[in-house]
Parts: C-alpha cells; sequence; structure tokens
C-alpha cells in the first residue's frame, strides 16, 4: 500500500493526541505522523523528515496561523499614543 507522504513533504496538520513519549500525533489519511514539540490541538505546518512501514516522523517546519497571528507585533501601540497625545491637547485646550 502506498503512502500518503514521503520525505521532504511539507503537511499542514492537527495535533489529535500525545503520545507516551511526548510527541504530537497527526494522520494522513490515517497514515500516523509524530511531530515533536507539539500537544493536542495544535494546527502546524511540518515537513516529513522520515518515512517508516507504518509511520512518519515530521518536524515544525513553521509556526501555525494562529502561532503567528500571536507573534506578530502589536501595530495599536502607536495609535493608542497618538490618541493619548490628542486628548492631552484638548485638555489642555479647555483650561
Amino acid at each position: 500500500m502506498p503512502k500518503p507522504v514521503k520525505e521532504g513533504d511539507v503537511v499542514d496538520l492537527t495535533i489529535e493526541a500525545v503520545g507516551s513519549k511526548g510527541d504530537g500525533i497527526a494522520k494522513v489519511q490515517g497514515f500516523i505522523v509524530f511531530v515533536p514539540n507539539t500537544k493536542t490541538g495544535d494546527k502546524v505546518k511540518v515537513k516529513i523528515v522520515s518515512v517508516r512501514p507504518n509511520f512518519a516522523l515530521g518536524q515544525i517546519a513553521e509556526p501555525g496561523e494562529e502561532a503567528a497571528a500571536a507573534a506578530a507585533p502589536v501595530e495599536a501601540a502607536p495609535s493608542e499614543e497618538a490618541s493619548e497625545e490628542a486628548s492631552e491637547e484638548e485638555s489642555e485646550e479647555e483650561e
């Protein structure tokens, strides 16, 4: 039976469980992929590094969309400063 992944493939996976050694477990068309440093529910982009007869080993290729959004710099800080300055100017004008 052909395997649904091969070494070098990059696939988007959702970690369904964590194995006894702590690796995340996901599946591609029912074929198990172990991914270290993940936990149940993580959505990750995984590079397949090894394919064995009954499973594959992968590593995180890049953070999932949720993690990337959380790690993105917050742009709100400058606009908050600007609104604070405007509020201070309005207060000074009222006095």
